[in-house]
């Protein structure tokens, strides 16, 4: 039997471990590949998504179980009170370890006190109540007035107790006298108004308390409503706000073939609607000649106003600039022009004064990335057939940036910029053909447009 040479099986096997080459042998089927091997991980994954499966329905209802039965009792107890339990459940276990009365004895006080405390809670008052603001909406500085009606529907005398009523951030409360049946009473409120916000009223709720404050029982009564503190607003003169008074609309250089803006004659090309036909002077030239227009664009004021803190001096100054672009925009929807307002987080509704005044009421400004002239190229943008444009800005915007922005607006748009700076002297500026308008206080508007439009 012949021996096999030692090196040829050797170049053999090593043929055999490199795959794709020519001339090699296939592999053994035991040695081909190896069974596919599920990672750890990936088993984990797969456990639990089956876990959340089967268990979200059960947590759905012990969640909602939780709420409607467990929640309402839980929180009668306040944190002080929770506190206290705390507090008596460890004197209780110490006092049972160690034999320490004292601790043993503080645990009986605590558990006494709260059985106490439950005197206080027990028990439901029937009331019905009426939360009546006078105005749901004000400017800065007038006053904003409500009250609260409760009657008891009970059958029998209530005892004393409070009312709560959130305002905002704060709470006012009511002392609600020894109630008879079908006896009315009223308490009456103010709220402050110094701050441009949309303040949450109510709900109204009725609290019972122990004098220590471990338990608090409260009901809710009403749903609570929204008090719309509006900017403070000028009402501008005719002419203050430069607008167009024309009611045939400003011409443009676009020419047409009907329209009320009368320009010139020309003759007859087939096509032309034959009632636009100049009928003397084609008896005079022997032509048919029809008349041309311009065509004309109605009032559209723009207002952009930037929301840039950056832009401001101070919070002041960007108050007067909201105020500022309130009275404009008031002024053009009073005067029934078109307008369309925009910040760089977007357009604000037009549709009324109410809309108008309510987007600039919920307006935050804050630090952000897009400048005013970033807000003046979106308002080129989304109003190109505009009349007037106002840039409404701050101090920090400089002449340069006023120029960069003016230039994106399209040529023949008047453009107006409104630089707000709280206690400066009015004034007026010219940049190129932008008008740079300089304001002080709110009071100063009207002057200064008035002059800017003549």
């Amino acid at each position: 039997m012949p021996t096999r040479n030692p090196f040829a099986a050797a170049r053999d096997a090593v043929v055999r471990r490199l795959p794709g080459r020519s001339g090699s042998r296939p592999a053994p089927e035991a040695e081909a590949s190896p069974r596919p091997r599920l990672h750890p991980a990936s088993l984990w994954r797969e456990a639990a998504g089956l876990g959340r499966s089967y268990a979200a329905p059960t947590l759905a209802r012990a969640g909602a179980a939780y709420r409607s039965r467990l929640h309402p009792t839980l929180s009668v107890v306040s944190p002080l009170g929770w506190a206290v339990a705390l507090a008596a459940v460890l004197l209780a276990l110490a006092g049972a370890a160690w034999g320490w009365q004292e601790a043993t004895a503080a645990a009986l006080l605590a558990a006494s006190l709260f059985v106490l405390s439950m005197v206080f809670v027990l028990g439901r008052a029937s009331y019905a109540v009426d939360l009546d603001l006078a105005r749901t909406r004000v400017a800065v500085g007038e006053s904003a007035v409500g009250g609260i009606e409760v009657v008891t529907t009970s059958s029998r005398p209530v005892a004393p107790s409070l009312l709560e009523l959130p305002v905002g951030a704060a709470t006012a409360v009511f002392h609600l006298p020894r109630m008879r049946p079908g006896v009315p009473h009223e308490d009456l409120f103010t709220i402050p108004t110094e701050r441009r916000a949309v303040i949450v009223v109510g709900p109204v709720r009725s609290v019972r308390a122990d004098p220590i404050g471990l338990l608090r029982r409260q009901v809710v009564w009403t749903e609570p409503q929204d008090l719309y503190v509006h900017p403070r607003t000028a009402v501008l003169g005719t002419s203050a706000a430069g607008f167009i008074r024309d009611l045939e609309g400003m011409p443009t250089s676009e020419l047409a073939t009907s329209d009320v803006s009368f320009h010139a004659l020309r003759e007859y090309i087939p096509g032309d609607d034959r009632r636009h036909i100049h009928w003397k002077t084609t008896a005079r030239t022997g032509t048919l000649m029809v008349r041309q227009f311009e065509e004309t664009r109605r009032a559209h004021l723009a207002v952009c106003l930037s929301a840039n803190l950056a832009e401001y001096g101070t919070e002041d100054d960007f108050e007067l600039a909201v105020s500022v672009a309130g009275s404009i925009g008031r002024q053009a929807l009073a005067e029934q022009r078109e307008l369309s307002a925009l910040t760089q987080r977007g357009p604000l509704r037009t549709e009324s004064p109410r809309h108008y005044l309510d987007d600039l009421t919920r307006l935050q400004g804050a630090t952000m990335r897009p400048t005013a002239v970033d807000a003046a190229r979106s308002t080129a943008d989304s109003v190109p057939n505009a009349s007037v444009v106002f840039l409404v800005v701050g101090t920090g915007v400089t002449p340069t940036q006023l120029r960069a922005a003016a230039a994106s607006i399209p040529p023949g748009i008047r453009t107006f910029a409104v630089r707000c700076e709280a206690g400066a002297a009015p004034g007026r500026a010219g940049i190129a053909d932008l008008t740079v308008l300089t304001v002080g206080a709110l009071e100063d508007l009207g002057p200064v447009l008035r002059k800017a439009a003549a």
